[in-house]
């Protein structure tokens, strides 16, 4: 299994309060609503060369409690299960019905009584040719996403 692993993200929030909010997948109804709508994500997808009309596709996400489902080209729905929940540490994910076994955890960590600190960590079956073609954009997706929970309103 392939190994990636996003660079240490700082939260101004309480150790506790990131935790709660991301162990239950649907407070990030919100948020996916949010950049569906937001002008600036637009146009840094419009920099990037891409279409914002993409964006339309976060509302055909479903979120459960325990799970996260999005639609994939090609693929049908790919799905993120949590597996396991460490109080105020960890959250583990399981790909479901997904082309590629992989893991997600999110690890949250106490920094002071008011901020903590995060890193996303991915583990993937991925034979050596897809590791080569697909391994950095695997690593730069993952930093974007951490970026992405480091910035959310806990």
């Amino acid at each position: 299994m392939a190994k990636y692993e996003s660079k240490i993200k700082q939260i101004n929030a309480p150790v506790e309060r990131v935790y709660t909010t991301l162990s239950n997948l649907e407070n990030l109804r919100p948020l996916l609503d949010n950049i569906q709508n937001n002008e600036a994500v637009k146009e840094k997808i419009r920099e990037a060369g891409q279409d914002p009309a993409q964006l339309e596709r976060l509302k055909d996400v479903t979120l459960t409690e325990d799970r996260i489902a999005f639609p994939a080209p090609m693929v049908g729905e790919v799905a993120l299960a949590v597996v396991e929940r460490e109080e105020n540490k960890c959250i583990k994910f399981q790909t479901e019905q997904s082309p590629v076994e992989a893991n997600l955890w999110i690890q949250v960590l106490p920094v002071t009584d008011t901020t903590s600190k995060m890193r996303l960590t991915i583990k993937a079956d991925l034979n050596p040719m897809m590791k080569m073609m697909i391994g950095s954009k695997i690593e730069n997706g993952l930093d974007q996403f951490a970026e992405m929970l480091a910035r959310i309103p806990y």
